[in-house]
């Protein structure tokens, strides 16, 4: 009796396991899912980096001394750094969408996130590398640092109006996350 009871555990392990195995390959999440992750994503990153927008800009107009804005404006680019790279990680934890052109969407995504968060830590690092001493110097520095930033996550920008899946395309318009 043990016997049998063994060799169907055993079985039935095996079963399991060819279930589970086939289930990985099965695929990405459906367009709809994979497109209320994204939107999930993205909505609290843009929130953040509005707000790390604005805050740059008080920084530009305040009066505060170099010092001050150097350390404020470093604080904001890491920030911003950082938001760009958890958006990045959750995009990548949302799979791969069963669509067309599934993996280069998805892609698209991380690699757009990826050079936005690049961006600000560039422009961290040129701000964190000004000397504070001559004023004028620092504030040409740090409006130079901000338009290279500007530059560069402009071109980053992922336009998803040519998202070569119409699967996609119809998922982003209609799941409520992406309003």
């Amino acid at each position: 009796m043990r016997t049998c009871r063994a060799s169907a555990a055993g079985k039935l392990t095996v079963v399991l396991a060819t279930i589970v195995v086939l289930a990985g390959c099965g695929g990405g999440p459906s367009p709809r899912a994979w497109a209320a992750s994204v939107c999930g994503a993205l909505t609290p990153w843009r929130s953040e980096i509005s707000k790390l927008t604005s805050s740059t800009d008080e920084q530009m107009t305040a009066q505060t001394t170099p010092a001050q804005a150097k350390e404020n404006l470093v604080r904001l680019f890491a920030g911003a750094e950082q938001a760009s790279e958890a958006a990045r990680r959750k995009v990548e934890q949302a799979g791969v969408p069963e669509a067309d052109n599934g993996e280069a969407i998805s892609a698209g995504f991380r690699g757009s996130l990826g050079k936005m968060r690049d961006a600000y830590g560039r422009a961290r690092d040129t701000i964190e590398g000004l000397g504070i001493d001559e004023p004028t110097a620092f504030y040409d520095g740090v409006r130079a640092a901000v338009a290279t930033l500007n530059t560069e996550y402009d071109a980053s920008a992922l336009d998803t109006s040519k998202l070569n899946s119409e699967e996609l395309k119809q998922a982003f318009d209609e799941v409520p996350e992406c309003r």
